[in-house]
């Protein structure tokens, strides 16, 4: 039977979208310092700035696979591409922070509404013959969209203009419209749902997402069980979430088919993709802050490192798509390799000193792009040969709201360590400056024109010794920092192996596991 073409234009058109989507997230977080700066924001307000993205992203993801269904994919697709044309340009010229912050969230939420849509059309206009190929799309929103993100950013920060971050979505949204109106099937829209609208369900989503994210993002700033705010947002999560679980399981028309987690792949897939989010940030996050932070790097000296993992994943995972098409391989095996591909690049990655450079990062960034392949294409295949085309709203829900949440446990980890392992890694050297009374890195810190800069009770004479004797702190507080959070990256990874090797169960290509449904 020959193969219907035009609905891949479709779905290339949710893949643009997708990528303009993820690019204002990703850009607009490796962009921020020249943001706050064009904007005029300070530190506190910045973290809003971020922080309501996320929470935008989340509910969006949540509600999106329902709406979709509904109103039709072109429909909604359509909505989607509109809202964040029309919102994203806005935001380089809103005149206060309210309407910036309202920019912001529903800029947030158009990006939460397009990932789910994007595995929902794949798994609607692929045939069984190519969905292994056709999921690729998916797996790139999660490995090869972060790590393109920092060349964009670099190209518009330094080379261009910071407003560019906002303006890169006019041309992609434009593309993806015209793609998704020649491509997108014309489904008939199904409002009979109207009237079994989950509109509990929508409301507790919002509230309990909104509230868990936001108190992750925000916690450490507040100081966090020391401030009322953070104490009522945990208060209000840990009602509204078991409630929206609750109200999904006896809903007729959830947003989430709960019942679906009791096939045994679907459910390890959640729960891999939502750890896997968490350790995507070794791949991408923590090395350029190191290089950022301690080697102060700017965007467009990182653009090497991060196109080159980006480059990788054209390669893998195709690569991984085509060995998994063959009946013989079992795609658990294939996982336990990524996993091991990935500890490898946690454990090389924990080694850092405040010497090292981008070179010294390169080879476990490479082990970290091809596991990321031998992870995510597995996964993928796995958790979608367990969901039946008419469930696939259902399972693109349940698959990817953890994926959402994922991106604010990432950076309330990494605060976490920075606050804990932090306090005791500064004291710890301070405790040690003191009692051998300087006498180790005074050849480093000591002022050359201050020869006698000591004096006998050990305290520094110059500002100039002082000073250089704070940042060297910093500075390996900060990579002392780092190299822990890799560690408990290899512990997450160690965890997943655990996983796998209890939960999943053997599966074989869509076109052997669906062909004969």
């Amino acid at each position: 039977m020959l193969l219907n073409k035009r609905p891949l234009f479709g779905l290339a058109g949710v893949i643009v979208t997708a990528l303009a989507s993820e690019l204002n997230d990703q850009v607009g977080s490796i962009a921020l310092p020249d943001i706050q700066g064009g904007l005029g924001l300070s530190h506190d307000p910045a973290t809003w700035f971020t922080s309501l993205y996320i929470s935008g992203a989340c509910f969006g993801m949540a509600i999106s696979p329902w709406w979709s269904v509904t109103v039709s994919f072109r429909r909604f697709i359509f909505f989607v591409i509109g809202l964040m044309s029309v919102t994203t340009p806005l935001v380089p010229f809103a005149p206060n922070l309210t309407i910036l912050y309202g920019l912001r969230l529903l800029q947030g939420i158009s990006g939460g509404f397009v990932i789910p849509m994007l595995m929902s059309v794949a798994l609607r206009v692929l045939p069984p013959a190519i969905r292994l190929y056709g999921l690729i799309a998916y797996a790139l929103t999660a490995t090869f969209f972060p790590n393109l993100s920092a060349p964009i950013a670099a190209l518009w920060t330094d080379l261009v203009g910071w407003r560019f971050v906002f303006f890169q979505v006019i041309p992609l949204g434009t593309l993806a419209a015209v793609l998704c109106w020649y491509g997108m099937p014309k489904d008939p829209p199904q409002y009979a749902r109207l009237k079994k609208i989950d509109w509990r369900g929508m409301l507790l989503a919002a509230i309990g997402t909104g509230a868990l994210t936001t108190m992750l993002l925000q916690g450490d700033r507040y100081d966090w069980w020391n401030s009322s705010l953070i104490c009522v947002l945990a208060l209000v999560a840990a009602v509204a979430l078991p409630l929206l679980m609750i109200n999904e399981w006896f809903h007729e028309v959830p947003l989430f088919k709960l019942q679906l987690l009791s096939r045994r792949n679907l459910a390890y897939g959640g729960i891999t993709l939502f750890c896997f989010i968490l350790i995507g940030s070794s791949s991408s996050t923590l090395p350029f802050t190191y290089l950022q932070e301690v080697q102060q790097f700017r965007p467009e000296q990182l653009f090497y490192l991060s196109a080159i993992i980006a480059a990788l994943q054209l390669i893998f995972l195709p690569t991984v798509a085509r060995i998994l098409d063959f009946a013989w391989v079992d795609a658990r095996v294939l996982n336990f390799i990524g996993f091991s591909f990935i500890l490898a690049a946690c454990i090389g990655d924990s080694l850092l000193t405040s010497a090292w450079n981008a070179s010294q990062f390169v080879l476990w960034q490479v082990c970290q792009a091809a596991g990321d392949a031998l992870v995510v294409m597995p996964l993928l295949m796995m958790a979608t040969n367990s969901i039946q085309p008419a469930e696939g709203p259902f399972g693109s829900a349940l698959f990817n709201t953890p994926r959402g949440v994922a991106e604010a446990v990432g950076p309330w980890l990494l605060q976490l360590m920075t606050r804990w392992r932090g306090s005791l890694h500064s004291d710890r050297i301070t405790d040690q400056m003191g009692q051998d009374r300087f006498r180790l890195i005074q050849a480093q810190v000591v002022d050359p024109r201050y020869p006698a800069a000591m004096l006998p009770d050990g305290i520094p004479r110059s500002v100039g010794a002082v000073s250089a004797l704070s940042t060297a702190v910093k500075t390996q507080t900060q990579v002392m920092v780092l190299s822990d959070t890799f560690v408990v990256m290899a512990g997450i990874v160690v965890f997943l192996m655990i996983i796998l090797l209890i939960l999943p169960q053997r599966t074989y290509p869509p076109r052997i596991t669906l062909a004969s449904k």
